[in-house]
């Protein structure tokens, strides 16, 4: 639900990040990286970055900040902020392992959902997600609100499947470690201005 974005990362985006790259780092259990998320310019959508290759979309990832700053300025743009927006997204995790004993924060929920939605974005992926109606619309309401302990059961499976799906997006989608820093042409699907 793109429309409200998380606490960090996308909140910063949306005041005039017309495109801006921040780094992002995932810390989870499968998979942890530092990725490029840029903000939506006006209405569009925000995503990570995904380059093309080869007939589909790979993330470049770095194992520091200062990696994705050196990419992004051999670029010749700027990260939009020096420090890094944190997905915590092994709490999760734990908690998609066992949700009936274990408890895990609205945030940490939230950040994931955004993050899994703009994921697929980047990657033209979002067939991956389960197709979100109603019930996403009410959970994700209640999320921000800070009131998930309020989700009907319908509603907390329908979150329990989006996460599941999104994790499984994460670990599996096709990543550049490092990429090298010249510039990719646009395969004119979906990639970022500039990109």
């Amino acid at each position: 639900m793109s429309e409200i974005g998380t606490t960090e990362v996308c909140a910063a985006g949306r005041r005039g990040g017309g495109g801006s790259p921040y780094a992002y780092r995932v810390r989870g259990l499968g998979r942890s990286a530092v990725v490029l998320w840029i903000g939506g310019a006006g209405d569009e959508p925000d995503q990570v970055l995904a380059l093309p290759d080869a007939g589909h979309r790979r993330v470049p990832v770095f194992v520091t900040v200062r990696q994705a700053r050196v990419y992004v300025s051999r670029h010749g743009r700027k990260l939009a902020v020096s420090e890094a927006g944190v997905l915590e997204l092994t709490r999760v995790q734990h908690w998609l392992a066992d949700p009936v004993r274990r408890h895990v924060s609205p945030g940490a929920v939230l950040d994931a959902w955004n993050f899994f939605e703009d994921l697929a974005r980047g990657l033209g992926e979002v067939h991956r997600l389960p197709r979100q109606g109603a019930l996403h619309n009410s959970a994700y309401e209640k999320l921000f609100g800070d009131e998930s302990d309020a989700w009907t059961p319908g509603e907390r499976h329908a979150v329990l499947e989006l996460l599941t799906a999104g994790v499984e997006l994460w670990n599996s989608c096709p990543v550049t470690v490092k990429p090298r820093s010249s510039p990719v042409p646009d395969s004119g699907r979906g990639s970022p201005r500039g990109w």
